[in-house]
């Protein structure tokens, strides 16, 4: 609990540091060459870096270099990316993304940038329709299963939102065919991807129990999409990625639905020893709010329902940027540090809201946001409910995402296993400082 209090604390003396180096003029202007004189042809270029200060109570018997944790700190860089993109004519847009993700004190060395999305689209009619392909993000199954990283509220966007990210794409993104456009209010994606490789098999690999997982055999495609009714101010779909929150900029209302099907994209033993499968096919429906309060303040606010069928018994684990190595439960792989059954076959209700307030707030323009979250499934395997909820704010430093400081404090659950069931047993925390700076 002390070395919470002292990352809060840190929060604090980043804050004051920020407010004694203030200048008048703090306006950023896009990194942007023009390739006609309308302006209507162009490439543009951002950059953006997320830098984690964190505290991590362990899951029980997790291990770092084989050494048994209770409780540990780190600082790693939880995104760096660069973005180039550009529109060269009147039908030809390109987009290319650049970096890296988790670089902690146990990553690979002189590794770990890569190309995140490389795509070529083709306007067809104007906002309408257009087609693309490449290495890219479009996808269903609701908003947050492509969110922009640069201004989600919560540290992180719901990650259960992305089914198989880190199995058989690359870090989210697929080798993709779309369709996606706008008819009036309505927005569209439409999407036929290609699934790699399934991270961890082998070529001889098998089935090794009841418990559904994902299938070594040659894949089939997937097929996903998502539709949104805007209400209000309408959305930009230039890129795949979501915004997390306007800062009272747009005053959004919309309500969607999407989803996700594999043909026999997970394997398991049947009672005889023999190989079944099952089809991946997850649907849901969400609501996102975002809107001006009163001069300088602005609500934001966002609920999903999914039902997910990944094959009986399916759980997966995921601790992002896990701070510890090895351990946890015997049967479920990368169960330790601070992991939790984010995934699996069953339903799941999420939802976050924050609130922005504050105008010159310590700094020029500085306002802060407090929000919170919480991800409530009832996966087949877990006796009763998997809850985790997130609270915490933002420091937006001149009112906007280009320089925020933010804090978060998130509680997990812990289980053990009993006849092939996971019990509740105890809650583990996480405090994160994340300073964010971009362009």
């Amino acid at each position: 609990m002390k070395n919470i209090f002292l990352i809060f604390f840190l929060f604090l003396m980043v804050i004051h540091s920020v407010n004694g180096q203030e200048n008048e003029d703090n306006t950023m202007k896009p990194v942007q060459f023009s390739l006609n004189e309308a302006g209507d042809h162009y490439v543009r270029v951002t950059g953006l870096a997320q830098i984690w200060l964190r505290n991590t109570s362990m899951n029980p018997g997790s291990t770092i270099f084989g050494t048994p944790e209770d409780n540990y700190t780190e600082i790693s860089i939880r995104r760096l990316r660069f973005q180039v993109y550009g529109q060269l004519t009147d039908k030809v847009f390109f987009y290319t993304q650049f970096g890296m993700n988790n670089f902690n004190y146990h990553s690979a060395k002189f590794a770990g940038a890569f190309f995140h999305d490389a795509l070529v689209e083709y306007r067809i009619a104007g906002e309408k329709l257009s087609l693309g392909g490449g290495l890219t993000a479009w996808g269903g199954t609701l908003r947050y299963s492509t969110p922009s990283i640069g201004s989600i509220m919560t540290l992180d966007a719901p990650l259960f939102l992305q089914a198989t990210n880190g199995v058989n794409d690359q870090f989210l993104r697929k080798l993709s065919v779309y369709a996606k456009g706008q008819l009036g209010r309505l927005d569209y994606r439409m999407v036929l991807s290609q699934p790699m490789e399934v991270i961890g098999l082998q070529d001889d690999s098998e089935p090794s129990g009841p418990n559904f997982t994902f299938s070594g055999e040659a894949p089939s495609k997937q097929f996903h999409g998502y539709f949104r009714y805007m209400f209000m101010d309408k959305e930009s779909n230039l890129t795949p990625y979501q915004a997390g929150t306007y800062l009272g900029e747009k005053s959004v209302f919309n309500i969607g639905a999407g989803f996700i099907h594999q043909p026999e994209a997970t394997w398991a033993e049947d009672g005889s020893g023999a190989t079944i499968f099952e089809d991946m096919t997850i649907i849901g429906l969400d609501v996102f709010v975002d809107k001006p309060v009163g001069d300088t303040g602005a609500l934001t606010a966002y609920a999903g329902y999914t039902h997910a069928n990944y094959g009986d018994g399916y759980i997966r684990y995921l601790g992002v940027n896990n701070a510890a190595t090895g351990g946890g439960l015997p049967s479920e792989r990368g169960s330790f540090g601070n992991a939790f059954p984010m995934h699996g076959s069953g339903s799941t209700f999420y939802a976050q809201a924050g609130f922005l307030f504050g105008e010159d707030l310590l700094t020029r323009n500085g306002k802060l946001q407090p929000f919170a979250s919480l991800q409530l499934s009832d996966y087949d395997r877990i006796d009763g409910n998997m809850a985790m909820y997130e609270l915490g704010f933002n420091f937006l430093v001149h009112g906007t995402h280009n320089g925020k400081i933010s804090f978060m404090y998130q509680s997990r659950p812990v289980f053990t296993e009993q006849d092939n069931n996971l019990v509740f047993d105890a809650r583990k925390g996480m405090a994160v400082l994340q300073v964010q700076a971009g362009f």
